[in-house]
């Protein structure tokens, strides 16, 4: 029986090939004509965990996305020790692929410690319950898909998502660029709390990118007219989280122009804690095509 959230666990669970030199994998999907983001910046911050003291949380993280990353070959992250101080810790890595960065980031991980809180209210939107699961929403236009990409646009996913409002992928309507979904890792796990901010980050590149896509009726189905890919990653981690239950992913763009997109999202709990806030910059052009 397949196991998708298995398989993203042993994903992340890279291997040390040194005491900061680190190799990941990447999945065997033959749809993929380049490595997916959120699994770079996942298996960064894992890498770069793995050379942190236990008492210390990633509180933020800020990435590149240099070069298309190959899924044939192996991905090579580099970590190199930028400070340790009294309650802060610095790590910068670099991940390599054919001699060459595709990708680096720079996180800090703090200790706890207590001071003034306050946080923006999370948006009264549906609870998740009752929508439907992308899967479902995905197998109701199966026929409109060209037929090299049913079996992987169809497949079980890690990571459950709810779309709120979503876009129709065939044929969008221009829609505003605020939006929310609902998502988590697709079955309970039992992982340490570092694992869970790991898996958040790998999920925190799906749908953000589309924020700046509704307010020009297109999607990434509409090849004829888009080409996108994530440019930079920056993420804030604000409390522990356990990514097997429901969070909120609450997204919107305030600008779009000369080939880029700017995205922003806020990430709550069920209790209505806002946990993480993301922001990502990402190429929306429009393709030229010969007439």
């Amino acid at each position: 029986m397949a196991d998708p959230v298995g398989d993203l666990l042993a994903l992340l669970d890279i291997e040390r090939l040194e005491l900061d030199l680190f190799r990941g994998q990447s999945p065997d999907e033959r749809a993929s004509q380049r490595v997916f983001g959120g699994q770079v910046i996942a298996q960064s911050l894992v890498a770069a965990y793995r050379t942190v003291p236990d008492d210390r949380t990633c509180h933020s993280l800020h990435a590149y996305f240099i070069r298309p990353g190959d899924p044939t070959v192996p991905i090579i992250y580099q970590v190199d020790h930028s400070r340790d101080g009294g309650s802060f810790t610095t790590r910068r890595v670099v991940a390599i692929q054919h001699g060459k960065q595709i990708f680096n980031m720079a996180a800090s991980f703090q200790t706890d410690e207590d001071s003034w809180e306050h946080q923006h209210k999370m948006p009264d939107v549906e609870g998740p319950e009752g929508l439907p699961e992308l899967r479902e929403r995905r197998m109701q236009i199966l026929d409109k898909v060209p037929e090299a990409m049913r079996e992987d646009f169809t497949r079980e996913r890690d990571i459950e998502i709810r779309d709120v409002d979503p876009l129709d992928l065939i044929h969008p309507e221009i829609a505003d660029d605020r939006h929310n979904l609902w998502f988590r890792v697709s079955r309970p796990i039992d992982v340490p709390p570092a694992l869970h901010h790991c898996l958040l980050a790998y999920a925190s590149d799906m749908s953000l990118l589309s924020s700046s896509y509704r307010p020009h009726g297109i999607t990434w189905l509409n090849h004829k007219e888009l080409m996108s890919a994530s440019l930079d990653h920056a993420m804030w981690l604000h409390a522990p989280i356990k990514f097997d239950e429901w969070h909120l992913y609450s997204m919107d763009s305030p600008f779009a122009g000369k080939g880029r997109g700017l995205n922003r999202g806020m990430i709550y709990n069920m209790a209505g804690d806002l946990v993480a806030s993301v922001a990502q910059e990402g190429l929306v052009r429009r393709l030229r095509t010969k007439d």
